[in-house]
């Protein structure tokens, strides 16, 4: 009974783990009515990731997946919707001192313990994130789209 729970979980926490990891094949099997409506050149940019200007928000979407943040703007000119996408990383900070580690030894020469300590450093890293592309839509297609180099 035991091995049954066990492999029941050992299975729900791997679907848990993989529902989050989305790609482009998930997403157009999600939305196989989108995909199937344009044509192959279409087809093709959106199986590598690749966005192009007049993009619908449903074609972004199983090219890039969610954005990371949605905005609205309105102007003079008329409503927009702007999808950005992020980079997260770590940034290295460089090492810190941490304290000391203390270590007791024997000196032979003046028959006693003797106590060292020695100073003890640490990796420091920050959380960054970077903005990496944002779609401006206009009448629900691509209309802008900015995206950072190097």
């Amino acid at each position: 009974m035991n091995r049954r729970l066990l492999t029941t979980f050992m299975l729900a926490s791997s679907l848990g783990f993989f529902a989050g990891c989305q790609s482009v094949e998930t997403r157009i099997k999600e939305k196989p009515e989108v995909f199937a409506q344009v044509d192959k050149a279409t087809q093709d940019k959106v199986k590598q990731g690749i966005i192009d200007i007049g993009f619908t928000e449903d074609l972004v979407y199983l090219a890039l997946g969610a954005p990371d943040q949605k905005r609205e703007s309105v102007t003079a000119t008329g409503r927009s919707v702007i999808w950005i996408y992020n980079t997260y990383y770590d940034r290295y900070e460089g090492g810190i001192s941490a304290g000391y580690h203390r270590s007791i030894y024997f000196d032979p020469y003046l028959r006693a313990y003797r106590v060292y300590y020695r100073p003890v450093f640490a990796d420091t890293y920050s959380q960054e994130k970077e903005e990496r592309i944002r779609v401006v839509f206009k009448d629900g297609k691509a209309a802008v789209i900015e995206q950072t180099k190097g």
